[in-house]
């Protein structure tokens, strides 16, 4: 999806985006998912590439309410940082990829030339056969770092 200046989020396997961040120091990782799912679920982890990850709920648990600030908070974390590319997750790749969008048009509209993609599949992945989530696709299941709180 492009916005007015031709801007568009891409996506990314989480095996890709992990590539991409290793990679290119310029890379940043933006988690939008809950407070709840940091703690409970686990989080990604990027200290092996001398990076941190940013946190910044998209929706808030437990209405899931969309954080009237969320992009004023991710640009009071991303700071004074060069960054190129901003990859989003969430559980599954939906709501990370709303927030990429928001964002990429934003940043559009400064006039910033920052790649947003979405990371697909998320940080647990997909449903499987008995309808739960981390063990067949995305962030945990491909076997990236990770920690729990």
């Amino acid at each position: 999806m492009g916005n007015a200046s031709g801007f568009c989020v891409t996506e990314a396997l989480p095996q890709e985006a992990w590539s991409e961040l290793s990679s290119r120091q310029s890379a940043c990782l933006v988690d939008v998912r809950t407070k709840e799912e940091w703690t409970f679920v686990g989080v990604p982890n990027l200290e092996s590439l001398g990076k941190k990850v940013i946190f910044v709920e998209w929706q808030e648990y437990p209405r899931m309410s969309y954080n009237p600030s969320f992009v004023d908070r991710l640009m009071e974390e991303i700071g004074e940082q060069p960054v190129d590319d901003l990859y989003f997750i969430c559980r599954s790749g939906v709501r990370s990829m709303e927030a990429a969008h928001v964002v990429s048009s934003h940043l559009s509209s400064l006039g910033k030339k920052i790649r947003c993609v979405n990371v697909a599949e998320g940080f647990e992945g997909t449903l499987n056969m008995e309808k739960h989530r981390g063990g067949h696709s995305g962030w945990k299941a491909r076997n990236l770092a990770w920690y729990q709180y």
